[in-house]
């Protein structure tokens, strides 16, 4: 018995090893470290800064193997990919998500970060005109109220050394979001606003956790664990939330419409759910989950990336006195010694600022991983990918790419003023993913963080250091420590 056990053994562990090293030599290179039957699955134990940390160490390596690797994850092959153009290739050759991406669906359920390739085309069609510069023009007052609330709430850290930012951008963005995408303002309603910020960021701990202890990846086992009676509770919150919300404007808007009115929710711009509303009674296109699904996913995809972007953005600011100097120059040039509201035609001359933005989110890419299923053999410049295996898009590589030179590793801003110093290729900056399934919520993001930004340091003089700062993966790159700034009220 013992004997057939340690044959069964050899020849799993020959078979394996034979599988591994026997591919077609069109198959990129393997990631070094892979152990018998595991791969590189001990690779991917530890704690979330741990992950970070090995995201990177495998973004160096593919780049120096050519931007395109293999990793085997148990029985599992996925490829890594760092290479710009062979990351457009395959991001647009192959649009369905991951099956990680199903961890996330009791939340989103087929929003358009979760859904299947025919839903995500749907919804996309239907949702562009929501996204459209009339519509998001209409934004660009909320973007000032509330970057002027901003402003006020920082007051109580003028001139006490070091704060924890991230509290202030995190809560503003979320305010931000749920104002244009339900039309609700948390600071004069009765919703408990508290509540619902908590279970979003419960809700991005569960996941990471869940991705982390891999023998939950199983839905059954998972269904029978804490967590996921934790996820339930998290869940109850925010679906009642959007459901109440939803259900309210959708009452409004058939009263309105009753008595010959124009729907409104009140305010001077026409909030998210509105027009999705709107588009569902007038045409049947969407039904009541499809909205409060797709308004989920903008509320959390909305304010987390933007209030981290801000977040790193203020860092680096207060790491570099002469960007921040460079920076005031140019708002004193478009707004002089005037605290007036930012107009659009504001937003198009701040082009240095813009460029602050853009390198920060280069630096420091807030979804560092996306990943796709390949449903279909793709070629690269070099390799073949095959079907069926899981593809993972590495942005943190992609922004160290050798096509943006020596200085890639370099915070410089000004290497975005000049398109003769930036990559020829589109797809080296990648901050809202790649390809035909890139963030729809893109312009909305620069015209919130710019208006933002333009009010906050017209009041403030920044001082941080970012080379202090320890990063940690929690569905998004976050912060660990070392991202707390202090400042400092300006001088006219």
């Amino acid at each position: 018995m013992l004997s057939l056990a340690l044959f069964c053994i050899t020849f799993v562990l020959s078979w394996t090893w034979w599988l591994r090293n026997t591919k077609s030599k069109l198959e990129p290179p393997a990631y070094p470290g892979a152990l018998p039957l595991i791969g590189h699955l001990h690779l991917l134990i530890g704690n979330s800064v741990y992950l970070w940390n090995l995201v990177k160490q495998i973004s160096y390596t593919s780049l120096r193997m050519g931007g395109v690797i293999t990793l085997s994850v148990g029985p599992r092959t996925i490829y890594v990919v760092t290479d710009p153009e062979d990351s457009l290739t395959f991001a647009n050759a192959c649009l369905q998500k991951e099956t990680i991406y199903e961890f996330a669906k009791p939340w989103f359920g087929e929003g358009l970060i979760t859904g299947t390739v025919s839903i995500w085309k749907r919804h996309r069609k239907l949702l562009s005109p929501a996204f459209s510069q009339l519509v998001l023009d209409g934004f660009q007052g909320v973007f000032n109220s509330q970057s002027r609330r901003l402003v006020k709430d920082l007051e109580v850290e003028v001139g006490k050394g070091p704060f924890d930012q991230w509290v202030y951008t995190r809560r503003n963005a979320l305010e931000t979001i749920c104002m244009t995408a339900m039309g609700v303002d948390f600071s004069k309603s009765s919703l408990p606003y508290s509540q619902f910020e908590q279970a979003i960021e419960q809700c991005f701990s569960i996941l990471v956790e869940r991705f982390q202890k891999f023998w939950l990846h199983n839905d059954f086992i998972y269904s029978w664990s804490t967590l996921k009676k934790k996820e339930d509770q998290c869940l109850r919150i925010l679906h009642n939330m959007s459901n109440t919300v939803m259900q309210l404007r959708k009452a409004a808007y058939l009263n309105n419409k009753k008595n010959g009115l124009e729907a409104s929710s009140g305010t001077k711009f026409k909030a998210f759910v509105d027009l999705l509303l709107e588009l569902s009674i007038e045409t049947g296109a969407l039904n009541d989950l499809e909205i409060r699904e797709e308004v989920d996913t903008i509320i959390v995809a909305g304010h987390d990336t933007t209030a981290t972007t801000l977040m790193f953005t203020l860092v680096l600011i207060g790491s570099y006195p002469k960007v921040q100097e460079r920076i005031f120059e140019e708002l004193h040039y478009v707004f002089g010694d005037d605290d007036r509201d930012v107009t659009k035609q504001d937003l198009s001359r701040l082009e240095y600022l813009e460029a602050v933005l853009k390198e920060s989110m280069r630096i420091y890419p807030i979804v560092p991983v996306t990943a796709r299923l390949l449903d279909k053999n793709v070629k690269l410049k070099n390799y073949t990918l095959t079907a069926g295996h899981g593809c993972f898009i590495f942005m943190y590589g992609i922004h160290r790419h050798a096509m943006w030179g020596d200085d890639a590793e370099e915070f410089k801003p000004e290497r975005w003023l000049d398109t003769a110093t930036l990559p020829l290729c589109p797809s080296a900056f990648a901050p809202f993913s790649i390809g035909r399934r890139i963030c729809i919520g893109k312009a909305f993001a620069f015209m919130s963080m710019k208006t933002t930004l333009a009010h906050v340091l017209r009041h403030y003089r920044v001082k941080g250091d970012h080379t202090k700062m320890e990063l940690k993966i929690d569905v998004m790159l976050k912060p660990a420590y070392g991202h707390h700034i202090s400042i400092e009220r300006r001088t006219k």
